[in-house]
Order: structure tokens, then sequence, then C-alpha cells
């Protein structure tokens, strides 16, 4: 970790809501005129979309039908930790952009499915801040969980998830519910193994809990909403936090356990703006305090 160039870490899987925790955050920077320097977890990936699909076939050939963008043997783990060291060292860093449609490759000039060119992040931005898949990771190789000063995991159940990942790549891939299926059978293995135990590795996480049935997430035809979930936000270290603060500005909010408050799904955006605020602020003033 580092007082100097502070990193923040988002950690969770594909269709998890790490998209809008973002959005969270970015509102968070501009009110406090924080500049973030931002990496993407799948610019890390190691084969774009057409060496992806060519590898994952001749790994099938070989019997291997368990390859996924959630193991290491797909992503350059490495190199994703040696950005978060020399960030915390030097404050810059260099990394890419995925490109995931045509909108983004009018942008980054770049067909959908490849990556752009590496390159410098900015200069003189007062923290790193991290959203993929791998942010807390530890291995026998790598541990990029030690050079993040605050680490967010975000992990809704796993039939919400699921539900999630079916409906988002039948509407914006063309995907079928069979194909999905698929997917997240070849990928449990990875998940399990190299995603779950990332949220030990986490300061704060966020878990969505739906109240409405999904027994059978295949068949689920709606994404339950907010106003039909509660949300877990589990500390842990628990100690400093001001859970009676928290609770008195959250409706209908409870604790669960000593670390842990449920609030309504509605009211995460309010909860993480309350939480996570003071934490942006300590990293920013103890890094201008170093500076």
């Amino acid at each position: 970790m580092s007082a100097r160039y502070p990193i923040i870490s988002v950690t969770g899987s594909s269709g998890a809501g790490t998209t809008s925790v973002k959005r969270t955050f970015e509102q968070i920077f501009r009110r406090e005129k924080v500049e973030a320097a931002y990496v993407e977890g799948d610019a890390f990936h190691r084969y774009d979309r057409a060496e992806m699909r060519k590898v994952m076939e001749t790994e099938e050939a070989t019997g291997n039908r368990h390859f996924s963008h959630f193991g290491p043997s797909a992503n350059l783990l490495e190199e994703l930790e040696t950005v978060f060291r020399t960030y915390g060292e030097t404050g810059n860093a260099t990394t890419r952009h995925y490109v995931h449609d045509e909108q983004e490759a009018e942008l980054y000039g770049s067909e959908p499915g490849t990556f752009t060119q590496w390159a410098p992040l900015p200069e003189k931005t007062d923290l790193l801040f991290y959203e993929g898949l791998h942010g807390a990771l530890v291995t026998d190789k790598v541990n990029i969980a030690r050079y993040a000063d605050l680490k967010i995991g975000v992990v809704p159940v796993i039939n919400l998830e699921w539900i999630q990942k079916i409906h988002r790549d039948r509407s914006t891939r063309g995907y079928t519910t069979e194909a999905v299926t698929d997917t997240i059978l070849r990928r449990m293995p990875d998940y399990i193994h190299y995603i779950c135990p990332q949220f030990t590795e986490t300061d704060i996480n966020f878990q969505r809990v739906p109240t409405v049935d999904t027994s059978n997430p295949i068949t689920a035809r709606w994404i339950p909403t907010a106003d039909e979930s509660m949300v877990i936000i589990r500390f842990s270290k628990p100690r400093g936090i001001d859970f009676p603060y928290l609770h008195s500005m959250i409706r209908d909010s409870f604790m669960s356990r000593a670390n842990s408050i449920v609030i309504p799904g509605n009211k995460l955006d309010l909860a993480m703006q309350l939480i996570l605020t003071p934490f942006i602020l300590q990293l920013v003033e103890r890094r201008r305090r170093t500076s």
C-alpha cells in the first residue's frame, strides 16, 4: 500500500454490478475534486475476442471444458500486479483499453473485441481506481490485494448474478439462454477458485439479495429490481465505522451482525456515498500530506 499514491480496487464478476459502483465512485471523485487514473480489468485479458474463441476451442478439444476469463491462464495477472506496484511507487503505470462495442470503437479507433495500444496513465493523479475481476487476487504467483489501499467487493447472491448475466447477454449480445448457461457452467471452477476467495480479502463487500423468488434463474423472466432487493454491507474491520449514523441516515436499515448492516436495495447509492466518501477523503488527505 502507498500513502503517496493510493489505489482503490473494485472486484466483482461480469454482471455483478461493478459498473454501477464505478459510476458512484465517479460521482464522488467529481464532487470532491479528486483526479483518478482508471484501470479496467478486461484490459488485462490475455486474448482479444477472436483469439479467445480459438483458444477456448483448442482447450475444449483437449478436454478442458472450463477455460474462462475468470482464471489465471486467460489473463495477464503479473502485468496487472506490476501496474498496482508501479503506481504505488511512482504514481504512474501503463495500461490499455478493451474495446467492447461500436461506440467504444469510434472513441478508441480500434475494432470491437480488440485492444488499444499500451499507453501511460495520466500524470498527476490523486489515486488509481481499478474495476474488474482480479483486484483482490492472491495466488501462489501474484498478490494483487496487498497493493490496494481500499478493496471493495461487489457480489450478488449466485442466482441473482446468473439472472443478471443471462438477461444482459441475451439482450445486448444476442446469445441464447442455452449459450449463456454453457458459459456459466464453463466458468464455475474458476469462479470458485479465483473469484470467491477475493471477497475475504476485501475491506468492504456489497452483496445484493433478492426478496422475490429466484429459485430457477435460467427461466426467470426479469431481473429483480432494487425495490425487490436488500443489500448486505460487510466491513472486514468494523472498528471506527459509525453504524448508528448510517442507521439514522438510511431508513429501514438494520444490523445483522457486528460487522454488517442491511439496507433496502434502492438505498445502495446513498449508502455508498455515505460510506465511501470518508474513506476516499482520508486517502487523498494522506496523499497530500506526504506530497
